[in-house]
């Protein structure tokens, strides 16, 4: 066609290099090609994954890979075509790419997360972090914004809720990151147990402490193996990792709050296994009864409990309820005053 485009600019003073149309076209056709034939082998591969391979996990982190493989070839293919005949428009491109990453500013910014979660390594896939407001597993990680198997909300104990929760990758620069799985996937947990003022609390205490040794035998010496792959990296140092109990005294009767260690994704099952073995220890032993908030009310001038633990209040006397049982006294009228 032989039409020639060309822009000038009097203050920058650079013109744009000759550029034929047809030649356009033509990089145009190729690059359309070769978006077409990387999109169509990313399809394929994908397709033959997903009925050649069984395990999700190996799965997931080969279409990952094939999809950043397919990305590279992309904008190296780009490059190759387009590159070489826009040398010369440096300057106008510096222009253009600065408003582009003004306007851009957060997918840039959730660009430069996604690169520093690759480098870093804050989590990976599986483990259970807490970034902001929002807890989960992480299911997969991507060039914008990463994926949350949500835990805890409005469900008790740590426990899946089984909702998505999609996290821009920009969070991890200025939220800070709470991951339960690095390096040592154990938490301590802790366990209240509210006891009577007239319970026998050293036996109570006695009781706790054996129920909370018996079911974390097994996890101190996994946590003593974990805390020693870990020092390679974190400075973990814990004096005690066996259950101990802590007492205090609240309104309510004596508190006795036991302290374990659980791997993290336990906590329900073993505090259900401590409280089972709790109150079979309670219901055989006549000394120790647990307590709730109770209220004392007075009545003819002797305190009478309202609850459980109190005895029943006095049964009142009964009202006469015929004429014969009422004595009627006489009242002499008052004198008149002179």
């Amino acid at each position: 066609m032989g039409v020639l485009a060309v822009i000038a600019v009097d203050s920058g003073g650079f013109e744009f290099p000759d550029l034929q149309i047809d030649d356009v076209e033509f990089r145009l056709l190729i690059t359309a090609i070769l978006v077409i034939l990387l999109l169509l082998t990313r399809w394929i591969v994908a397709r033959v994954l997903r009925r050649r391979v069984d395990d999700v996990e190996i799965r997931h982190r080969a279409r990952r890979a094939v999809t950043y493989v397919v990305t590279i070839l992309l904008i190296a293919g780009l490059a190759t075509i387009w590159v070489e005949p826009l040398r010369g428009l440096a300057a106008f491109f510096g222009l253009l790419s600065a408003g582009i990453a003004i306007a851009l500013s957060d997918l840039l910014k959730n660009f430069a997360g996604w690169a520093f979660i690759l480098s870093r390594r804050p989590f990976r896939r599986g483990d259970r972090v807490v970034i902001g407001d929002h807890m989960g597993d992480v299911l997969d990680i991507r060039l914008f914004s990463f994926t949350l198997l949500e835990v805890g909300a409005y469900v008790d104990a740590m426990q899946s809720t089984g909702r998505i929760i999609n996290v821009p990758n920009g969070k991890v620069l200025t939220e800070p990151i709470i991951n339960s799985s690095e390096g040592f996937a154990f938490a301590w947990h802790e366990i209240p147990v509210l006891i009577t003022f007239e319970s026998d609390w050293r036996r109570a205490e006695q009781h706790l402490l054996e129920v909370l040794e018996a079911d974390c035998a097994d996890t101190v010496e996994e946590a003593r193996a974990a805390i020693a792959r870990a020092t390679d990296d974190l400075p973990i140092r814990y004096r005690s990792l066996t259950p101990t109990v802590y007492l205090t005294v609240r309104d309510s009767g004596v508190l006795l709050t036991g302290r374990m260690l659980v791997p993290v994704r336990q906590r329900r099952s073993r505090e259900q296994n401590i409280w089972r073995g709790m109150l079979d220890r309670i219901a055989a032993d006549p000394t120790v009864e647990l307590a709730y908030p109770t209220l004392r009310a007075v009545h003819s001038g002797q305190p009478v409990a309202v609850g459980s633990h109190a005895p029943p209040p006095a049964t009142p006397e009964p009202m006469p309820e015929t004429e014969e049982d009422i004595e009627i006294v006489p009242v002499e009228p008052a004198g008149e005053e002179d």
